[in-house]
C-alpha cells in the first residue's frame, strides 16, 4: 500500500506475539497484493484495464469494499470517490513551489471521467465494470483502513486480546497496554513532523488521521496537499490535518478524506450530523476545530504517545 505498518501485540509470551505479528501483517500484504493500484496482479488492476471492454468477475472481498465505498460517496455527496483515479495526472506532490496550477481546461477536462454513479456492479456475477475508456479505480482512500480491520480480526482469532496497530497514521486499537493501561494515541503536529500537539487516551477503537504536510506542492505561498476534491479536480485547501475518531476503522480511513474535500465548516458540520464519530481540525490558519463529543489532552510536556 505505500505505507509503513507498525504493530503492536499484547500477548501471553514472545513466540505468541511473533506469530500474531506475522499473522497480521500478512493478512494486509494479502489484501494489498489483491486490491493494489499499483500490482499487475491485482483484480483492481484488473477493473481498470477493462474500463470501457467488459465486466471483471472479482472476488466477494473485493466487490463488498467496492459497494461500501459507494455507500460512503453517496453519504458524503460524492466528497468520497474510487473513480478519482481517472483524472489525468496533473500534479506533482513534491514539496517544491511551483509557478502556476494547471491550465483551467486542463483540469475541467481530467475530471470528466470521474463518478462514482458510473461504477456498475452486477452482485448476482460479482462483477465490477467501469463503462468508459480510461476511467479508473483506486482503493487508496480506505484500503489501509480495510487492510487494518481486517489484520484486527485474524489477530482476535488467535486470542490476541489487546494491540495498537498503525498504517501510516490509520491506528486501531483494542483492550489494554500490558500495563492495563488505555492506549495513547498522538495527534501530530503540521509545524514540526514527528511532534505532538494533543493526545487521546483510548481503547477498542479507530483514530485516523490525514495531512497535507507531507505529499504537496506551493503556488503562491499557498500549500496544495494531495487529496484532490473529485467535483473540481483541484487539490483540497483550507486543511492541514485532519483526525477521524470511531469504533470502525474502515469508515474512519475515507472520513478523514471527505473532511479534506468538504473543507472546515462544512466538513466539521458532516462530522457533527453522524452518530459515533468525532473529528479534530487543523485548518491552514492553524486553528483547531473539534466535533461536539471530542475530548483532547494538549501536550505540555513528554509522552509516550504513540503518532
Amino acid at each position: 500500500m505505500g505505507s509503513r505498518f507498525t504493530f503492536t501485540v499484547v500477548a501471553e509470551n514472545d513466540s505468541a506475539g511473533q506469530r500474531a505479528l506475522r499473522a497480521g501483517l500478512g493478512e494486509v500484504r494479502r489484501i494489498d497484493r489483491l486490491m493494489s493500484f499499483w500490482d499487475s496482479t491485482s483484480e483492481v488492476v484488473h477493473i481498470n484495464r477493462m474500463a470501457g471492454i467488459r465486466p471483471v468477475a472479482v472476488s466477494p472481498e473485493t466487490f463488498d469494499l467496492i459497494s461500501r465505498t459507494l455507500r460512503l460517496s453517496q453519504l458524503s455527496g460524492g466528497a468520497f470517490d474510487i473513480t478519482f483515479a481517472s483524472a489525468d495526472k496533473l500534479y506533482r506532490f513534491d514539496r517544491q513551489a511551483h509557478p502556476s496550477l494547471p491550465d483551467s481546461a486542463l483540469v475541467r477536462a481530467s475530471v470528466r471521467r470521474i463518478g462514482w454513479q458510473k461504477l456498475k456492479l452486477d452482485a448476482a456475477r460479482h462483477t465490477v465494470y467501469l463503462p468508459e475508456k480510461g476511467m479508473r479505480i483506486n482503493l487508496a482512500g480506505i484500503l489501509q483502513g480495510y487492510g487494518i480491520r481486517r489484520a484486527k480480526q485474524v489477530l482476535t482469532e488467535m486470542g490476541i486480546r489487546g494491540g495498537l496497530l498503525n498504517g501510516s497514521g490509520d491506528i486501531y486499537c483494542w483492550g489494554r497496554q500490558a500495563d492495563g493501561s488505555l492506549w495513547r494515541v498522538a495527534i501530530g503536529d503540521p509545524d514540526h513532523p514527528h511532534s505532538v500537539a494533543a493526545w487521546v487516551e483510548v481503547t477498542d477503537v479507530a483514530v485516523v488521521t490525514a495531512g497535507n504536510y507531507e505529499q504537496y506542492f506551493t503556488v503562491g505561498g499557498q500549500v496544495y496537499g494531495h487529496i484532490i476534491n473529485p467535483h473540481t479536480g483541484y487539490p483540497s485547501v483550507g486543511l492541514r490535518s485532519v483526525t477521524i475518531v470511531c469504533a470502525d476503522v474502515e469508515l474512519a480511513d475515507g472520513l478523514d478524506e471527505v473532511v479534506f474535500v468538504k473543507g472546515p465548516t462544512e466538513g466539521l458540520a458532516f462530522i457533527n450530523s453522524l452518530k459515533g464519530v468525532d473529528c479534530t481540525l487543523i485548518t491552514d490558519d492553524n486553528r483547531t476545530l473539534v466535533s461536539r463529543g471530542m475530548k483532547l489532552n494538549y501536550y505540555h510536556g513528554p509522552t509516550n504517545a504513540q503518532p
